[in-house]
């Protein structure tokens, strides 16, 4: 899974880059810090593997990934060019979805490229970017389709789409059939990423637990779009980063805090991208699989390898709290508790699997 963190310049999202991945990239009080995007790998945490290994005693616990891009910083006329709106763009297109790291907090010390905190402002500079480039794909989509004359469907997608754009909206925001789902889907669109807002707030707002006006406007900006929003820190993500995993505990509940912005991140983006995780376990290794929910069994064998899938012949499934229950795999299958399902079995979340195939 890729996620694209985007935002103005000085909004705070390399900072918060730096924080979730650890990953050292460069953040500085001015605009266009990033210029190629910055990639970091993070671990999905999964408590599940961990009593899974105890309980197999396994040799390695591989957990599920997400990968972050820190996309340069946007600014108006990016759709035209303008500073590095180009590459902003092109590197948009390769994430699944969009981080969008809204400024809510107020610092003289860090300059806001408008003046002044507005995060409406700044998430309308953002779609804006975007719908214009969406506008000028489209519009050539259309002459083309008008040209070889292909069916209704498609002209008649490609013009509800222009219209939206057109009206300042973002493709995201249109109620579509299935199928023209995936039409859509086809045409990459940028505005039509799904999307999480991050309300980037200042320490103590976060530890106060109550949401700032500024917070609110986001929330309720995001309701037609459909999309997440997450209230987090990033500087406090950053000092979090620095301790250990018990300390790290310790210092969240100092303050009152449940859990951390990335963990918040990361269950925001299950949650928006519809994923699940299902399980295996044996002595080789304990390990996290992360497909869309509604996978069937042969296809979430075939994130495993593509023979699985080709021959595959079942899948020897069990509940992971079922399994916990019993204690063991033997007592498991004593009780008659692990199934045994076909091809048009929906894989569910927390399955422990065990695939038989036969190339």
């Amino acid at each position: 899974m890729k996620l694209g963190i985007v935002g103005l310049p000085n909004v705070g999202k390399s900072t918060l880059f730096n924080a979730i991945t650890r990953a050292g990239a460069e953040a500085a009080n001015y605009p266009f810090c990033t210029i190629e995007p910055n990639v970091g790998v993070v671990t999905v945490p999964d408590e599940r593997l961990k009593v899974l290994d105890e309980m197999f005693q396994s040799k390695k616990v591989v957990y599920t990934s997400i990968e972050f891009f820190d996309i340069a910083g946007l600014v108006k006329g990016a759709s035209k060019g303008e500073g590095l709106g180009n590459k902003f763009l092109g590197h948009i297109r390769e994430v699944a979805a969009i981080v969008h790291v809204v400024r809510c907090f107020e610092d003289p010390n860090v300059v806001h490229v408008d003046g002044k905190v507005d995060p409406l402002s700044d998430i309308e500079t953002i779609n804006l970017e975007l719908i214009f480039s969406d506008l000028e794909i489209i519009e050539r989509r259309i002459q083309r389709t008008q040209k070889n004359l292909k069916g209704d469907f498609e002209l008649d997608v490609l013009n509800r789409i222009l219209k939206t754009l057109e009206e300042g909206k973002s493709a995201r925001t249109m109620d579509l059939s299935q199928e023209e789902k995936e039409f859509v889907r086809s045409l990459d669109l940028l505005s039509s990423k799904p999307i999480i807002y991050a309300a980037n707030v200042s320490e103590e707002e976060l530890a106060l637990k109550s949401d700032s006006s500024h917070v609110k406007a986001v929330e309720r900006y995001a309701i037609d779009e459909g999309a997440e929003v997450i209230t987090l820190c990033a500087k406090l993500e950053a000092e979090i980063t620095e301790l250990e995993e018990d300390e790290r505990v310790a210092f969240l509940e100092d303050l009152g805090i449940e859990e951390s912005g990335l963990n918040k991140l990361i269950q925001a983006s299950y949650h928006l991208l519809n994923l699940i995780s299902f399980l295996t376990a044996g002595a080789p290794e304990v390990r996290a699989w992360t497909i869309t929910r509604g996978t069937k069994a042969p296809q979430a064998a075939g994130k495993i390898h593509t023979d699985f899938e080709k021959g595959f012949i079942r899948a020897e499934t069990i509940s992971y709290e079922k399994l916990i229950e019993c204690g063991s795999m033997i007592t498991a299958k004593e009780r008659g508790l692990v199934r045994s399902e076909g091809k048009d079995y929906e894989v569910k979340d927390g399955d422990v699997i065990h695939f038989l195939f036969n190339v």
